[in-house]
């Protein structure tokens, strides 16, 4: 008689059977306190009566492997090897779309809470932010360098072809088109509007200063130091810029 070869998926971080490298207990405690320490967690998460509302209003939840019900149960236990497996990629499911908010008879809100375990996935560098937000590189870059997000020369046929016949109309004359829209769009499809040097400065000192460059660094160095470079020369535009006008003035 011939034995079975029986297969079982990974009940725990660390499983023996499992491929997947064991995760310390002290770091799993970790990840949780930057969940919990946040001020919005206690904002956001009140009880949890486990009655499925937002689970059964959450359009992801008909669509993936995602229940909001589930993310609350697990922070709300304090499941530190659920939380940590949720944040490998069922967080990213949610559309942030806050129906569940609006819903649930505890004002919990499940994709607040979400939104905390994905800013600490992008801190700790997990590889499933990494691979969520690299599609987004370009966008990062354009509203960074020029504080905006998107510009019409991004929108092309190769990056969109999903958009379908719509995607046609991307062939129009858009320089064109643009000199005709009043206001101050610079006549150009580079840039949405003109963001001038000192307001461009002012936001990089802020994305520096709350750390977003340091959680940006984490997850694409290479970005970073494009981005890093940009601003360093926007600096030394505007440090320029302020020493004219000093001298004007005398």
């Amino acid at each position: 008689m011939e034995s079975a070869t029986a297969t079982r998926i990974q009940e725990h971080i660390g499983d023996p059977v499992s491929d997947s490298p064991e995760v310390g207990r002290e770091k799993l405690e970790e990840i949780f306190q930057d969940i919990q320490s946040d001020f919005r967690f206690d904002h956001e998460l009140n009880g949890c009566l486990n009655c499925g509302i937002c689970t059964a209003t959450c359009p992801a939840a008909h669509y993936y492997d995602f229940s909001p019900r589930e993310i609350v149960q697990l922070l709300w236990t304090e499941n530190l090897e659920g939380i940590y497996d949720a944040m490998q990629e069922k967080i990213w499911a949610c559309a942030q779309c806050y129906t569940c908010a609006a819903r649930c008879p505890f004002d919990n809100s499940p994709g607040g809470l979400i939104m905390l375990m994905r800013e600490t996935a992008i801190k700790h560098g997990m590889e499933s932010a990494r691979n969520v937000l690299r599609p987004f590189s370009r966008v990062m870059l354009k509203l960074i360098s020029t504080g905006n997000q998107l510009s019409p020369d991004m929108i092309t046929a190769d990056g969109f072809a999903d958009w379908g016949p719509n995607v046609s109309k991307i062939d129009a004359p858009l320089e064109i088109l643009r000199k005709a829209i009043p206001m101050p769009t610079l006549n150009t499809t580079k840039t949405a509007w003109e963001v001038n040097l000192k307001t461009s400065v002012e936001l990089y000192t802020i994305w520096e200063e709350t750390g977003v460059l340091d959680q940006l660094e984490t997850i694409d160095e290479n970005l970073f130091d494009v981005i890093t470079d940009i601003m360093d020369e926007r600096r030394d535009d505007l440090d320029d810029w302020l020493e004219e006008q000093e001298n004007d003035d005398d």
